[in-house]
C-alpha cells in the first residue's frame, strides 16, 4: 500500500526513491541524505553533496549515535548544520590508546623499501577477535615505536552538514527503480 504522498526523487545514477513526504525521521526509518563532516577551521573531512546520497536506517550502527541524533525529528527537503563537540562525534582522545613497542617488532615494516613505514604511517595490528586495528605511528625512537590507536577525528569538534533526501516510516518498504 502506498501512502498518500509520495516523493519520488531521481538520484544522480538515475535511480528512483520513492518515499512519503510527510514523515519525520523516527528510529528506524529508511533515511537517504547529503552530508558533509568538516572541522571548525573549514576542512572537508568528507561529503557526499556531490555524490549519490547515502541510504540507512536509523539506529542500524551504520552512523555514530551523535549524528543520528540531529537527524530525529527532521523531514524530506530539511537540511540541518550543527558542530558536534568530540564526545558526541568520534569521541576524547583516549591516552591508553597510545602504545609504545619495542623497535624489534617494526623491524621488518621499517626496512621495506617498497612501502616504507615512518611517521605518520598507519600500521595494522590484529586485535584478539581477529579484527585489524590500525594505529598511526607517532615516533620511531632508537629502541622504540610509539602507536597512536585513537581514530583520526577523537578530540575533535566535527561541523555535520546534511540535507534529507527522503525518509521511509519503519513500517514502509523502500521501492528503487534503475532507469537504464
Amino acid at each position: 500500500m502506498l501512502p498518500e504522498t509520495v516523493n519520488l526523487d531521481v538520484l544522480p545514477d538515475r535511480s528512483i526513491v520513492m518515499a512519503s513526504t510527510s514523515s519525520t525521521i523516527v528510529a528506524g526509518s529508511q533515511v537517504t541524505l547529503h552530508f558533509s563532516l568538516a572541522l571548525r577551521g573549514g576542512d572537508i573531512i568528507d561529503s557526499n553533496f556531490d555524490k549519490k546520497p547515502a541510504i540507512f536506517h536509523l539506529g542500524d550502527g551504520q552512523m555514530l549515535p551523535g549524528f543520528e541524533q540531529v537527524l530525529l525529528g527532521l523531514c524530506s527537503g530539511e537540511e540541518v548544520e550543527t558542530t558536534l563537540e568530540a564526545k558526541e562525534a568520534f569521541g576524547e582522545r583516549n591516552p591508553r590508546n597510545e602504545q609504545v613497542f619495542p623497535l624489534e617488532k617494526f623491524e621488518h615494516l621499517l626496512e621495506d623499501d617498497l612501502v616504507p613505514t615512518k611517521v605518520g604511517s598507519v600500521v595494522s595490528f590484529k586485535d584478539a577477535g581477529g579484527f585489524d586495528l590500525p594505529g598511526v605511528v607517532k615516533a620511531i625512537g632508537k629502541k622504540t615505536v610509539s602507536v597512536d590507536f585513537n581514530h583520526p577525528l577523537a578530540g575533535k569538534a566535527i561541523v555535520f552538514t546534511a540535507r534529507i533526501v527522503s525518509v521511509l516510516p519503519p513500517e514502509e518498504q523502500a521501492v528503487e527503480v534503475r532507469l537504464s
